[in-house]
């Protein structure tokens, strides 16, 4: 898949309502759905942190400041440089938010629960938690799932990342 089409459909899901432009709102209920889904509470200080990031991330993508961001202003930011620097931290802080036992990796329920909470249709979820789950023990690492994501913005083989974005299978 090439870099664009990837693109368009991170935005597509980030773009929760479908109407061209992801708002403000769309983009930090990401946090609050996982939060929810987590059981987790406000003040938690993992909640703080991907409210943080997420803070972050939205003031580097919405540079102009008019509270929305169109596919274009998303496509010519997204990419390795932002990924490296905006989004990691991001999808981390959220990866640790679904990582209820905390022991560094996600369990297929807790995947679902964070892919599902972020807008994937849950027959996408099984596909992306197998492609990951390269060694067969049940878990899928931090570090694999943030790479996924990764190759997948950057227009590289994503397995995992192509199931993620696409809509239902």
């Amino acid at each position: 898949m090439n870099e664009t089409a990837a693109k368009r459909l991170v935005f597509a899901m980030l773009d929760a309502d479908g109407d061209g432009v992801v708002s403000k709102d769309e983009y930090f209920a990401r946090t609050e759905r996982v939060t929810l889904a987590t059981g987790r509470t406000e003040d938690d200080p993992l909640v703080v942190t991907a409210r943080t990031a997420g803070a972050r991330a939205w003031a580097a993508m919405d540079a102009n400041g008019d509270g929305g961001v169109t596919f274009d202003e998303y496509a010519a930011w997204a990419g390795a440089e932002a990924f490296d620097t905006v989004c990691e931290p991001v999808l981390a802080a959220l990866f640790d938010l679904a990582d209820t036992d905390e022991d560094g990796a996600l369990s297929l329920p807790e995947f679902t629960a964070l892919r599902t909470a972020l807008g994937n249709p849950v027959d996408n979820v099984k596909a992306a938690f197998d492609a990951l789950d390269a060694d067969g023990d049940g878990r899928v690492g931090r570090d694999d799932y943030v790479a996924s994501i990764r190759a997948h913005i950057t227009g590289e083989a994503s397995p995992a990342g192509e199931a993620l974005y696409s809509r239902g299978r």
